[in-house]
């Protein structure tokens, strides 16, 4: 495998620093460039950043002089991965999908384009089908992918089992959500210290949309037929400092399915992945636990480098027929490292091609 040369956008940010420390020591992709705002231009990454992972700036990194968000400024690249605000991110990424260099986002501004992808790799890895019907770039050289919503990601994929092996009608999920899904400084420690805060603005509306259109159906023309899965979502912030835990419960549309049942779909289940070799794929994506105080954040969440979902408790619940607790690092498996993971499925299909 070739090595690809990347740009991080919004590189001094919290996501971008998580970019940073993921794409370090990557075996296929090499950063090249990295970008921030007009007041961070021209000083080095280690000037430029308030680091705040918990590791040191990569030495390969660190005197890095940081660029401008500009296709321009960047055109040295093969690709770019982006961890910038999305009150920011919409007009930037699309000038580099026009300029011809592909775009792969953690940003939610182009999630319900119609032919953009709202992908998560295990399970709907043939929506990137998608982008080659985007018309960004007239010779389809520059196209733009996304993923979804921290809280997406493992609810997602902690359904999909289920839904493979007997289809889900609806399902309630409750998020509780770590402090880092806020960024950083994030939120006041007066009000998160010893409480739980039960509204996130703005969440419980995307947990209920995207995993529509990642469970959707692709159609010729190249849009997706958002799933008809009935959704309803609270989003909680609570004390944790990584890792959403989320408490769902689900109504399946084959009836008579026993625990037993249930639990072997997990084990069962295959993921589209295997065998293809991604370097940040986890070998178990999905792991259903076995005792029923797991998963927890602090024990869980950094199981095969953040990049794993964790299950437990699957049970008969009442109303509905089963529920179970998932976790999911927010900040790797739902936002950089999932974005890394989508680049290594682009690459690995041909979708990404060096610009030479």
């Amino acid at each position: 495998m070739r090595t690809y040369r990347v740009g991080v956008l919004g590189a001094t940010g919290a996501v971008g620093q998580k970019f940073i420390r993921l794409l370090s020591d990557h075996p296929w992709f090499t950063i090249q460039a990295v970008g921030a705002s007009e007041r961070s231009a021209g000083k080095t990454y280690s000037e430029a950043a308030n680091w705040v992972e918990t590791s040191e700036i990569p030495s390969s990194i660190k005197d890095m002089v940081v660029r401008e968000c500009k296709p321009e400024a960047m055109n040295d690249v093969d690709f770019v991965f982006s961890g910038m605000d999305a009150g920011v991110a919409g007009d930037i990424e699309r000038s580099f999908a026009e300029a011809g260099i592909p775009v792969v986002t953690n940003a939610r501004n182009y999630r319900r384009e119609p032919h953009v992808p709202l992908l998560v790799p295990e399970v709907n890895p043939h929506h990137i089908e998608q982008i080659k019907k985007q018309t960004f770039h007239p010779e389809g050289k520059g196209f733009i992918v996304t993923n979804p919503n921290c809280v997406c990601v493992p609810l997602t994929l902690s359904m999909k089992p289920l839904i493979d092996a007997f289809g889900v009608e609806s399902v309630v999920v409750t998020s509780m959500q770590a402090v880092s899904g806020a960024g950083y400084p994030g939120v006041p420690s007066m009000d998160i210290m010893g409480n739980v805060i039960p509204y996130i603005g703005g969440e419980e509306e995307k947990i209920m949309w995207e995993p529509l259109k990642v469970l959707g159906e692709l159609k010729g023309d190249g849009t997706v037929a958002n799933a008809t899965l009935g959704i309803h979502a609270s989003a909680y912030r609570v004390p944790v400092m990584e890792g959403h835990l989320l408490s769902v419960v689900v109504k399946l549309k084959q009836q008579g399915i026993t625990e037993d049942q249930a639990q072997q779909a997990y084990a069962n289940w295959k993921n589209p992945l295997d065998g293809l070799e991604l370097p940040s794929a986890p070998k178990q994506a999905v792991r259903l636990m076995d005792d029923p105080r797991y998963p927890q954040p602090r024990l869980h969440v950094q199981n095969e480098g953040g990049m794993q979902v964790t299950v437990g408790r699957v049970r008969k619940a009442g109303l509905f027929d089963f529920a179970y607790t998932a976790l999911g690092h927010n900040t790797i498996r739902g936002a950089a490292g999932g974005a890394v993971l989508n680049a290594e499925l682009l690459v690995k299909k041909g979708m990404i091609q060096p610009r030479s």
